[in-house]
């Protein structure tokens, strides 16, 4: 299904990719994994999903409130998530969009059918689980400006 919706990402898509670089993460993170996923409708656009662990953090839930901080003190603003385990925040001007939640938070959506995650992503997430190392799931898309 990724390869599929690859496969739809034209020049407009490309236009409206985001960019992890414009992503305000907490001193110290790592990207474990990334995946960019495309919807090639009549406003295409892609998403890059990707999995954020930070040793350095007790829980998980150290580091999405250590991150929802670091978004608020860049510009972001708090906004509602898809699923009561996610949290969102847009950037200023709204120009992108940051869904993220734990690691465990981000697997039940998927275990409940509330949400879908690339295999990548979702093994990824299983792996720090299994590691105990704290991390995030994070869906970053361009905003509605």
């Amino acid at each position: 299904m990724t390869a599929a919706a690859l496969a739809g990402c034209g020049q407009s898509a490309k236009s409206r990719t985001p960019d992890v670089s414009q992503l305000p993460l907490v001193q110290g993170a790592t990207v474990v994994t990334q995946v960019r996923e495309c919807d090639k409708g009549a406003n295409a656009f892609c998403a890059i999903e990707l999995v954020v662990a930070d040793r350095r953090y007790k829980t998980s839930d150290d580091l999405l409130l250590s991150e929802h901080h670091q978004l608020l003190s860049h510009g972001w603003s708090g906004a509602g998530g898809d699923t009561g385990n996610e949290r969102a925040a847009d950037s200023p001007g709204h120009k992108l969009r940051l869904t993220y939640a734990t690691a465990t938070g981000d697997l039940q959506g998927v275990e409940l059918g509330q949400i879908k995650r690339p295999g990548k992503i979702w093994i990824a997430l299983s792996h720090t689980l299994f590691d105990q190392v704290p991390a995030l799931s994070m869906m970053l898309e361009v905003g509605n400006s």
